[in-house]
């Protein structure tokens, strides 16, 4: 009986950190890729970029972390005027996950909004 138990906490530990190594890094990226909008919408409310220019400055920092994504899902929406306005950069993402035995889709909504000084 005490072996039984042993071995099936052994698998439990294990199977958790199977599980921890396969979901945690999605979150970790999710967390540096709003970090990314958050430095690109300080940076983008005070410059001439437009939105589009946003959208792809944005689509290539998602490639760059791989996260699987369309130019599409990011929207950016700018109002007011350059420096006195204020820009909203919203991208939502699914990653998928396979588990063994249980496939997993994780949704992010990474978003951001920045105002001007005035």
């Amino acid at each position: 009986m005490g072996t039984f138990k042993l071995i099936l906490g052994i698998g439990l530990i294990v199977s958790l950190i199977v599980v921890g190594v396969q979901v945690i890094p999605p979150y970790f990226t999710n967390y540096q890729f709003e970090d990314e909008l958050n430095n690109e919408a300080l940076a983008a409310t005070y410059s001439n970029k437009s939105e589009e220019d946003i959208r792809t400055i944005v689509y290539k920092k998602a490639k760059d972390m791989d996260i699987p994504l369309t130019q599409e899902q990011i929207k950016v929406h700018r109002t007011g005027t350059q420096g006195t306005g204020s820009l909203l950069i919203e991208v939502n993402y699914t990653v998928h996950v396979a588990l063994p035995g249980y496939p997993l889709d994780l949704n992010f909504h990474a978003a951001t909004k920045n105002k001007g000084i005035y």
